[in-house]
């Protein structure tokens, strides 16, 4: 037999004759899921949000009170304040005071009742 006619008889592709060993691809499972990591995140998120939300809500409110302190404390100095402007108004419109003070200004009393004037009421 010549080579030709041997080439002719053999297949072209031979199996081999060892075993051929197949390879399995272990997929390894994901410790956390895709549906999980986006839970997490807007969870995270949304606490973060609220975090800032009452750090800023408190802040305000300080100032807001210390606001109120600060007024309350301009309105018990502007009240002590009337008061003694009330007191002093009392002081100098006492009649004795009045006449004194004509009576270096050269006007004469005609009648010696003097009478303190009251507060006139609007109804």
């Amino acid at each position: 037999m010549s080579a030709e006619q041997i080439r002719k008889q053999q297949p072209l592709h031979q199996p081999d004759k060892q075993k051929q060993v197949k390879v399995k691809v272990h997929k390894k499972k994901k410790w956390i899921s895709t549906g999980e990591k986006f839970l997490y995140s807007i969870t995270t998120a949304g606490v973060l949000a609220a975090s800032v939300f009452f750090v800023q809500f408190s802040s305000s409110t300080d100032s807001l009170n210390r606001d109120i302190r600060s007024l309350e404390q301009d309105i018990s100095q502007q009240q002590s304040q009337n008061e003694n402007l009330a007191y002093q108004v009392k002081e100098l419109s006492n009649p004795d005071r009045i006449l004194s003070i004509a009576k270096e200004n050269g006007l004469d009393i005609q009648n010696a009742q003097v009478k303190q004037a009251g507060t006139i009421n609007n109804d």
